[in-house]
């Protein structure tokens, strides 16, 4: 697999540039991944730290899931890999985890988001709350999160992927 990454045209609109922004980065943390083994997705960076490459793809398939299924669509999408009892469940790996899984599982829930961000306006309110603040947000607030989220993650996955194999590169 090799990963194209493209940054938004310069002169696009708005839902154009937070879409594209938003593929860009998503298309970041696969790059990132690209070419390591299962041993070395699940390598964490720093002890005591469990982050590891793929405790991030996973944590990004809850987070396109919980934004998009159940916010937005007010979808009843059970966590896939953690739980009331484990909350840090997606970055808790054990030898089962493949990377194989975690990608299929990621690039479903990215297609679920782009369906269901496809049926609404930016500007138009999430028919379902967030779990926690009991708050409803429009599209344009949940892209500009999604954008933040996983711009922070992708400096995380930076950082894990020069201390498994010494790659770089932005």
């Amino acid at each position: 697999m090799t990963t194209d990454r493209r940054e938004p045209a310069t002169d696009a609109d708005e839902r154009t540039m937070l879409e594209g922004w938003l593929d860009y980065h998503r298309q970041t943390l696969a790059w990132k991944c690209e070419g390591l083994t299962d041993a070395q997705l699940r390598t964490a960076a720093v002890a005591p730290s469990t982050l590891s490459l793929l405790g991030l793809v996973r944590h990004m398939a809850e987070v396109e899931r919980s934004w998009y299924r159940r916010v937005m669509a007010a979808e009843d999408a059970e966590p896939i890999y953690y739980s009331d009892e484990d909350p840090d469940g997606d970055f808790r790996l054990t030898g089962a985890d493949t990377w194989q899984e975690a990608y299929a599982t990621w690039q479903a829930e990215i297609e679920a988001a782009r369906r269901i961000a496809a049926g609404f306006r930016l500007d138009e309110i999430s028919r379902g709350r967030h779990r926690r603040t009991r708050e409803r947000y429009n599209l344009r607030w949940v892209h500009t999160h999604m954008i933040e989220e996983y711009a922070r993650h992708n400096g995380h996955a930076d950082l894990i992927r020069e201390c498994v194999d010494g790659a770089t590169g932005d």
